[in-house]
Formats: structure tokens, sequence, C-alpha cells
């Protein structure tokens, strides 16, 4: 999800309101359930009366049920919808299926396409097997952009404008943080600019190791993300470098080469990305 670089309260057209009804509903993750209004208070920042309010006008909305003997809310099937009709209008989700599923075979690995969701990525394409219980993420699951192997590819493959803009709301989500955090978001563009994928091993999760590739596309959407992790024991670092992130990146160039784009010569593009004083370079020096 694109976000300006406007701020609400100096954007006359912002509507706020409307803005704090969508974060109640964006408080509810894939396996919560029920949420009472002190929950989304804590998740949100929103004050709890303000709370109550929006949850009242969104039960009266359709949009959650209220379940009295816990005092809790749970999302309808009309709020649902909403998210299942954005996921069929993502053409990339179905179109990359076929692609997700023969790297997925071939290592064993979960293979996810996901785009920007604030501070993280959100899956709307899972391809998984018998091989990844250790994965347990699915469609709606949300990693960070800062850590996760599909987040830095995204960082890296946003034009400058808006990565300052995230650089930004990165900086003022994490707080003191924010340093150990962009220590490895900065190595991670050096990984980029030389293999032409990120990778993530143990910084997201201790157990789990994955590669990811952007997709940009030429309609003025995305860019998304692709994925493929497994338990950090099957996907050292030297596996990742070496097969699963080359294996993603020629799935992505597939993909690219499928939806009528030319599909780049990586040992040209990677070339030109290691030359001194680089665009990543450059780039990273924003990051501090």
């Amino acid at each position: 999800m694109k976000r300006t670089g406007k701020k609400p309260a100096t954007d006359r057209n912002f509507v706020v309101a409307l803005s704090r009804g969508l974060d109640v509903l964006r408080a509810f993750q894939p396996n919560d359930g029920l949420l009472g209004n002190q929950e989304i208070a804590a998740r949100t920042n929103l004050p709890k009366p303000t709370v109550s309010r929006l949850t009242y006008t969104l039960t009266k909305l359709g949009y959650l049920t209220p379940v009295p003997r816990f005092e809790k809310y749970q999302l309808t099937p009309a709020a649902m919808a909403l998210g299942y009709t954005a996921l069929a209008n993502l053409g990339i989700r179905h179109l990359s299926e076929p692609f997700r599923e023969e790297v997925m075979r071939a290592t064993g690995g979960a293979v996810a396409v996901g785009g920007r969701d604030r501070q993280s990525m959100i899956y709307f394409g899972q391809s998984r097997g018998s091989e990844t219980v250790g994965v347990q993420l699915d469609v709606g699951s949300r990693v960070p952009i800062a850590t996760s192997a599909m987040g830095r590819a995204y960082f890296w493959a946003l034009e400058e404008e808006e990565r300052s803009s995230l650089l930004r709301d990165l900086r003022e989500h994490y707080g003191s943080r924010w340093p150990k955090l962009r220590d490895g978001l900065e190595r991670s563009g050096e990984t980029v600019a030389k293999y032409g994928f990120a990778i993530s091993v143990g910084d997201w999760h201790d157990d789990i190791g994955a590669a990811g590739v952007a997709l940009r596309l030429n309609d003025g959407t995305g860019p998304y993300a692709f994925n493929c992790g497994a338990p950090a024991f099957r996907f050292t670092e030297e596996r990742l470098i070496t097969d699963i992130g080359p294996r993603l990146l020629a799935m992505v160039r597939n993909i690219e080469a499928t939806l009528g784009g030319m599909a780049p010569q990586f040992k040209k593009e990677a070339g030109k990305k290691l030359k001194s004083g680089g665009k990543v370079a450059r780039v990273a020096e924003g990051i501090r």
C-alpha cells in the first residue's frame, strides 16, 4: 500500500475519522478471533473512548459483531469480503501461482508474494508444502519490512522519494530500536546490489532463513515482493546465496517476462549495481 508524503494533520482532504475506523478493522489479525476495546486501543494507540465509539459505529454498519459474553468483537463476513475482493483483483497472485509451486517443490521452502501495509508486508499468496511445517505463515500474515527478506527486497525496489518516506515511517515506528534495525537494512542493500535478492537469517525470526526478490510492474501498482523461506537449519546463509536466492530471482524474472516485460540479464544487471558510488551506495547514506 503506497502512502503519500503529506501528514494527515496538514492534509485538508484527509478524513481522520475514516482513518481511525480503518485502523480498528486493521487491528484484527488472522489468528485473533475476538478483540475487546482495550486490546484494540492498545494496538491502534487510540483512546479507549474513541475506540468504543468506533466499534459501536462499525457494528451498526455491519463490519463488526459484538460478543456480549466476552465484551469483545469479531469481524463479520462483510468486513472480510473487502479483503477477498482485493485478493480477487490482484492478478499477480493467480499468475504467479504455478511459478511459486515450482520453486516450492524444487527447494522445499514456502514461497509467498506480498505487498506493503504500513511498516509490514502482508501475504496475499502462499505456496507451502509438507516440508515447510516450520513456517507458520499464510495469506493475511505480516512480516516486518526492516528485518524480513521480503520486506528488504521491497524496500530497495522503491523509488527514492517513496523510500525516503518509508524510512521516516520506520524511524518513528521503531524509535530506540531503529539504529540496530537500520544497520541490517543497510547491509541488505549491499546484498541486493551484489546478488539481485535480499536475505534474512534469524533477523526477523531466530529459526527462519529466507530470500526475497521484488517484482516491479509497469501499470503503476506495487512493487510487490516474493520470498522463499524455511527453517534456518535448512536454509543457511550459504544455501540462500548459492541456491535459493538465484532460483527465486529467476522465478521473478520469468514472471516479468510472462507479464510482457523484458527479462533483464542478471549478470549484466549485477555488474552495474556493483560499481562504486552507485545508486545503492548513495541511498544507503540516507538510512542513517
